[in-house]
């Protein structure tokens, strides 16, 4: 499922989704590859997608500049790429405190949706049910929302099939997109783990992990 480890310093890039970085720049994890045993990242530049964006296929250890910033892949899993800032200007950014912890929607909302700062990833664990408990996802197009800014859709259903997508978004940028995942898949957000426990005609049931 992973390879690599994580960083206290490493900043998430969830599957399908973006990540603004400081300085103004962004990287999105935008497809994977695996065998078993390996595991390569496609990164590509920008925290929205745009054509004519720059991409790299990464392995663990691997070094990337985004908007001349330098990140190293410290993780590689199927929901998400952990990088970790070299400069230790672009850690105390990403760790800042914010000037409020009150999600106001939009792109203000960056500060909360793009961080490691330990007291906003606490507010957004305190905003999902407790580990071993599920959250339940509404398959009609209605839109979950949590207290950093942080709001979840399930994108479609098939019950036939045995799989869904499932779309977060949080200050006005696509931060996830897991598509195809099945009963049993991991999918984060917001720095917390779930797994796909149940797929119905109308929701998809994610189970908080245990740490």
């Amino acid at each position: 499922m992973c390879v690599g480890e994580t960083s206290r310093d490493g900043l998430h890039v969830l599957r399908g989704g973006g990540f603004q970085l400081p300085g103004g720049g962004g990287v999105q994890y935008a497809g994977v590859q695996a065998d078993g045993t390996t595991r390569k990242a496609t990164l590509r530049e920008g925290a929205r997608y745009a054509s004519g964006q720059q991409q790299w296929t990464v392995e663990p250890g691997a070094r990337v500049t985004v908007s001349g910033h330098a990140y190293t892949v410290r993780q590689i899993c199927s929901f998400r790429v952990v990088l970790e800032p070299e400069a230790a200007a672009d850690r105390a950014a990403l760790a800042a405190a914010p000037k409020s912890m009150k999600s106001v929607g939009g792109s203000a909302d960056a500060p909360l949706c793009f961080t490691t700062n330990p007291d906003v990833l606490a507010a957004a664990s305190a905003g999902f049910p407790d580990e071993g408990e599920n959250l339940s996802l509404v398959g009609n197009g209605g839109v979950q929302r949590f207290p950093t800014g942080l709001s979840l859709t399930v994108s479609y259903l098939d019950t036939d099939a045995g799989t869904a997508g499932i779309a977060a978004n949080c200050a006005a940028t696509p931060v996830a997109a897991y598509e195809d995942v099945r009963v049993g898949d991991p999918v984060e957000f917001a720095g917390v783990l779930f797994e796909v426990s149940a797929l119905t005609e109308t929701a998809v049931s994610i189970t908080r992990s245990t740490t």
